[in-house]
């Protein structure tokens, strides 16, 4: 016997918006009455791009009818850009929490709307691109990445748990377990790469470069009596010149090299050339 918190009772015992609007600018049809589940999601919208009513018609658990019935009435009064921007895991908060074995009930609301909003701006859902995976319930690869990525899922049972997939015959559970070390491993190597730098303008490339001669090379140049000016910035190449002990030193190339080059490389780009000029 599933658990429901008393937001969701009140939601399937007194559904909110059931039906469908009287002038349709967006129809979302998901599920099939074969696999248990189907909803049916209407929108209506102005020309300010509100959805000014939505309602729904559906076949389903307790769950569904509540996960529906909550959408509707979350919907009603957004605009359509924010509309998008609500998540299964925002329709079960909404709720006060789904059991997990039910979570699929939210994920078909978010999906219903995806097709309205699509069928709104006369565009093709992503998801029906995608490679069928489950035969019994007609779930794409393409949404059991999103499931594992979104609700970070960790296990064959909780995909089920938030579409379906593998509930039936049970045929595909070595695809989805090949789907999730995928999306596990891509997940981890995005975790564990370093962020790339972000392309300075050669503005904020000279900034950056003044900054770190006065704070991090100035100090040491002067302690032994030698100093330093930037004369250019032009691409990676950096012109220098030296002054003071620094100019008659001997060992003037390993200081721009060894010390002047590696902390402007360390501290601003890795691929800066400094280069020593006459001025």
């Amino acid at each position: 016997m599933w658990e429901y918190t008393d937001k969701v009772q009140e939601h399937f015992l007194n559904p909110r918006n059931v039906g469908e609007v009287d002038r349709v600018d967006g129809t979302g049809d998901v599920g099939s009455l074969a696999c248990g589940d189907a909803l049916k999601l209407t929108l209506q919208i102005d020309d300010n791009d509100v959805i000014t009513d939505a309602k729904f018609k559906t076949f389903g658990c307790a769950s569904a009818i509540a996960s529906s019935s909550a959408l509707t009435e979350m919907i009603k009064g957004m605009k359509v850009d924010e509309a998008e921007k609500i998540t299964n895991e925002d329709i079960a908060d909404f709720l006060g929490g789904l059991p997990k074995e039910k979570m699929h009930c939210s994920v078909m609301g978010r999906e219903a709307l995806e097709a309205a909003i699509a069928d709104y701006r006369g565009l093709a859902l992503p998801m029906a691109e995608g490679e069928i995976v489950c035969e019994c319930f007609g779930v794409t690869d393409i949404e059991v990445k999103r499931a594992i990525q979104e609700s970070s899922l960790r296990s064959v049972e909780e995909i089920t748990n938030f579409t379906k997939a593998g509930g039936g015959c049970g045929k595909c559970e070595d695809k989805l377990r090949a789907l999730l070390q995928e999306s596990t491993t891509a997940n981890i190597i995005q975790t564990i790469e370093p962020a790339k730098p972000k392309r300075l303008t050669t503005l904020q490339k000279i900034k950056k470069i003044e900054e770190v001669i006065e704070r991090e090379i100035r100090p040491g140049l002067k302690k032994d009596g030698g100093d330093l000016e930037l004369i250019d910035v032009d691409g990676d190449f950096v012109s220098v010149s030296l002054r003071g002990a620094c100019k008659s030193c001997t060992k003037s190339q390993t200081t721009i090299k060894e010390y002047v080059e590696k902390k402007l490389r360390e501290f601003v780009l890795e691929s800066l050339i400094v280069e020593e000029v006459d001025a």
